[in-house]
């Protein structure tokens, strides 16, 4: 870690590793960045890629790759495209594999003073994290994919991760 060159770039370390050169002779570079989402509905999905995008094209990484992971155990993150209709039909899909219900009587989970353990569950299933391909300093995306955070359990602060690594 001595070996290291960090620069702040607005609150968010970027790392240069001269340590770690590449095969062509570029050093590597890590950004690490924390968005906070507080969304005010029990569910929700929110498309986070231009955020995202502004922190990949921020870190100056030119090839490489990007994590985004939800820092909460229940919320997502995850890669579909942005059409209404699939979020409603998402949100529909969920409440039917794992309904909302605060009662103790459904849920295990619940008798511990807890009320969202189908939170839990719908996180379980849409994921915790993505990584996505950085090409010539752009997402490399197939077509209509977008990044986005899934809420499932809402109205507080949440974090998401977003980790670029690459030269």
């Amino acid at each position: 870690m001595a070996n290291h060159e960090a620069n702040r770039i607005s609150g968010s370390l970027l790392y240069y590793l001269p340590e770690c050169p590449s095969e062509n002779g570029h050093f590597m570079k890590s950004l690490t960045e924390h968005l906070v989402l507080n969304l005010p509905d029990r569910m929700a999905f929110l498309n986070i890629t231009p955020r995202v995008d502004e922190i990949v094209r921020k870190s100056g990484v030119q090839e490489g790759l990007v994590l985004v992971n939800a820092m909460h155990i229940t919320a997502s993150v995850f890669i579909n495209d942005d059409e209404p209709g699939l979020h409603e039909d998402y949100r529909k899909w969920l409440e039917g594999l794992a309904p909302f219900d605060p009662s103790p009587t459904r849920y295990a989970h619940n008798r511990t003073g807890e009320d969202n353990a189908d939170a839990h569950m719908k996180r379980q299933i849409m994921g915790r994290e993505v990584v996505v391909a950085i090409t010539k300093g752009k997402l490399d995306f197939g077509p209509w994919e977008q990044i986005f955070y899934g809420e499932f359990d809402g109205r507080r602060p949440k974090r998401v991760l977003v980790k670029v690594i690459g030269e």
